[in-house]
């Protein structure tokens, strides 16, 4: 199974993170760790959504859409921000 999940800083509440990984409790210590260097200066980070994929391939494509200029507006500003 692989996830794809957002991330918000608890520090900086308006900077988000979106990623995928086979394992979500771990990939959130290695955040909060400072292990990885697109997060580590926003720390520490909370979980906020995540969604399962079957395939690794669906999970990196729709990684990439949210990642897209305007998925990641929607993502920063519509659901993101009002959890």
């Amino acid at each position: 199974m692989c996830y794809v999940y957002i991330l918000r800083s608890i520090s900086f509440p308006t900077q988000i993170y979106i990623g995928y990984t086979t394992n979500i409790e771990v990939r959130l210590i290695v955040h909060n760790a400072g292990k990885s260097p697109f997060t580590a200066k926003n720390r520490p980070w909370i979980l906020i959504w995540h969604s399962a994929f079957l395939q690794e391939s669906k999970a990196i494509e729709f990684e990439k859409h949210l990642k897209s200029g305007s998925s990641r507006a929607f993502a920063k500003h519509g659901f993101v921000l009002r959890s």
